[in-house]
This record gives structure tokens, C-alpha cells and sequence, in this order.
């Protein structure tokens, strides 16, 4: 499941917020469900936040014997234009 976040449309008035939507809060939701439109706490309105994406990142490059471990099939290029499976 995704996780959301989420924050008071109103964060600098302490009146229309409690304390849980005016930080921001993150919560746990099946992609079907639609996005929430109240805080849980007070049920004052809240918006959607986009935050960062999480990617990968490789530090160093893969070995042929770590891509054929991958299941990677490695070809070397011999003579004119000829590949050969390693």
C-alpha cells in the first residue's frame, strides 16, 4: 500500500487545525480508495501532498557475474558486427 500525506488546508489558522494536520500527517491507503478530504482528529478539511519518490540507486555498476545472477543474458561483441553469449 502507498503512502500518503497529508496536511491542513489552513495550517496557520490554530483554529480551523489541530496540531496532527497543521504539521502534516503521512497514512497508509489502498490506491482504489479515494484521497481523504477531512482530518481523522478534527475534521477540518486537508489536502494531498506531493512528496518525494523513492528510487534506487545502483552505487556501483553490476559485474557480469551479478547481472547473470539478475538473470541478465551477457553478450560480448567479437569480430565484425558478432555477439557472443558469455
Amino acid at each position: 500500500m502507498p503512502i500518503y500525506e497529508y496536511v491542513s488546508e489552513n495550517p496557520e489558522d490554530p483554529e480551523r487545525s489541530c496540531r496532527i494536520c497543521r504539521k502534516g500527517f503521512e497514512l497508509r491507503r489502498p490506491i482504489d480508495r479515494a484521497p481523504l478530504e477531512k482530518c481523522l482528529a478534527c475534521r477540518n478539511p486537508v489536502r494531498k501532498v506531493i512528496s518525494r519518490v523513492n528510487t534506487p540507486k545502483i552505487a556501483k555498476p553490476l559485474s557480469v557475474s551479478d547481472a547473470k545472477a539478475a538473470g541478465f543474458t551477457i553478450l560480448e561483441k567479437r569480430d565484425q558486427g558478432v555477439y557472443e553469449k558469455l
